[in-house]
């Protein structure tokens, strides 16, 4: 299998990689291809996840993949190399079950996002998250406009406060926010909504719903009390009926809003954005954090 292939070079391209990691990416995928007993060993976890386990790549192969560092690349260089080698085939079954290709470049752009995020906390080119990709290979979860969705069903009973009953169990969609630097604007979020509603027609209740659900830090049901009120993130918010709350003693998603900062002590993190200030002074003050979890009844066209 050739590695450094012209698909390879399509999802750098479309997805928009940053011109600065490109080149530790690509000496990582030509490395490979210029070492025949290398691109063997690729080869074969390649097709071994795509075709035997398409739902457990962090347990089988990621070990397995990062124990050929010594052939001269990172472990996260070669993690993303990976699974971007692992999408060709997987572009092959999104057209085999007739799954628009602006589905399948949609996805490719949350390997930017993960990429980012690994210069940004590791200061190395890759990914230090490969096995987030299980469910879009096992054709799980899909990149819908701004946001990702995953087939789900609905944890408990709950009657919405505009008094909708959801039976638990019922089949719903669970929403993801990739870290696309996209900001959630009221276009971008119902974008994504209406995407959804039309792609997971088979997940529409009886009445023509489709239930969306999501646990994030983004919901955290604090945040109206120190978010500025007109961020996007409390628009998005009040998107939601949040229907549990969760405090947390540490802030597992710190990271998320100061990436490698977040292995600073508190006081000396920046408040360079309303984002970091706000939670910067929350957390000062002696405030815990958390998140919440949400759901979304949407008809197609507009949150019932």
């Amino acid at each position: 299998m050739v590695i450094f292939s012209e698909h390879f070079k399509e999802i750098e391209k479309r997805a928009g990689f940053p011109e600065e990691a490109i080149a530790p990416i690509e000496k990582a995928a030509q490395l490979i291809d210029s070492i025949p007993e290398l691109n063997e060993k690729f080869t074969k976890l390649v097709y071994g996840y795509m075709t035997d386990r398409p739902d457990n790549i962090n347990r089988d192969f990621l070990p397995s993949v990062e124990a050929l560092e010594s052939y001269g690349a990172h472990k996260y260089t070669l993690d993303l190399v990976y699974i971007m080698a692992c999408s060709e085939i997987l572009h092959e079954r999104y057209r085999a079950n007739n799954i628009p290709d602006e589905v399948f470049w949609q996805f490719t752009i949350d390997f930017r996002c993960k990429l980012i995020e690994c210069m940004e906390c590791k200061g190395v080119a890759g990914t230090f998250v490969a096995e987030w990709v299980d469910l879009f290979y096992s054709l799980e979860r899909f990149g819908l406009g701004r946001f990702q969705y995953e087939h789900d069903k609905f944890p408990k009973d709950y009657t919405t406060k505009s008094g909708y009953f959801i039976k638990e169990g019922t089949p719903c969609v669970n929403m993801h926010i990739p870290s696309m630097g996209i900001p959630l604007t009221d276009e971008v979020r119902m974008d994504s909504y209406k995407k959804a509603y039309e792609f997971f027609k088979d997940r529409r209740t009886p009445e023509g719903y489709l239930i969306m659900r999501c646990g994030s830090w983004l919901l955290f049901p604090k945040h109206p009390e120190f978010l500025d009120a007109n961020s996007n993130i409390l628009k998005f918010y009040n998107d939601f009926e949040v229907y549990e709350e969760v405090i947390k003693d540490s802030f597992n998603d710190d990271w998320r809003i100061w990436n490698k900062y977040a292995e600073l002590p508190l006081e000396e993190r920046p408040a360079d954005t309303k984002l970091r200030k706000a939670y910067k002074d929350w957390m000062m003050a002696g405030n815990k954090t958390g998140y919440g979890r949400g759901v979304i009844v949407f008809d197609g066209e507009k949150i019932i």
